[in-house]
């Protein structure tokens, strides 16, 4: 797996959202668009990391960033979670995850006694132009969010 670097150019894609809405990163062009990686939607970790970027969204979006979440569960698995957890930002459909594997943040994790392969939670910011400001891997689900708001400044 390859890891990308601050200051590349971050891979494009374009993945379903909940409801089925092709959504891209040419969307947001021209913004500052936060991408964070999650294993799976109700799970207790992504949860705590979901609920924490719901909770932080306003002053996210105060200081100019958009949020989306990946995972790859399927759209409907999304919105069930979305619904239940009140996320009022995109959760997009990985469900090959090859955008996953664009990003390096697919690989081989430990799961109590069991070594699997799938997603590691990550977070990314792409800045305006289409270049990553921000990589970080592996990070913790709890206290996520409040260690990225302190990186950016917000």
């Amino acid at each position: 797996m390859t890891r990308l670097q601050v200051g590349q150019p971050a891979p494009a894609f374009t993945l379903s959202d909940a409801d089925g809405n092709q959504v891209s990163t040419a969307d947001f062009a021209g913004q500052h668009l936060i991408v964070y990686f999650y294993p799976k939607a109700a799970t207790p970790g992504c949860t705590t990391e979901a609920c924490d970027f719901r909770d932080n969204l306003a002053s996210l979006q105060a200081a100019g960033y958009a949020v989306v979440g990946v995972s790859p569960d399927a759209p409907e698995a999304l919105r069930r979670f979305a619904e239940d957890q009140q996320l009022t930002f995109p959760l997009l459909s990985d469900v090959d995850q090859a955008t996953a594997r664009a990003y390096g943040t697919y690989g081989t994790k430990n799961l109590g006694d069991r070594t699997v392969e799938g997603t590691l939670r990550s977070t990314f910011v792409i800045d305006p132009e289409g270049t990553l400001s921000h990589a970080a891997y592996e990070v913790a689900a709890d206290g996520h969010v409040a260690e990225l708001r302190r990186t950016l400044g917000v």
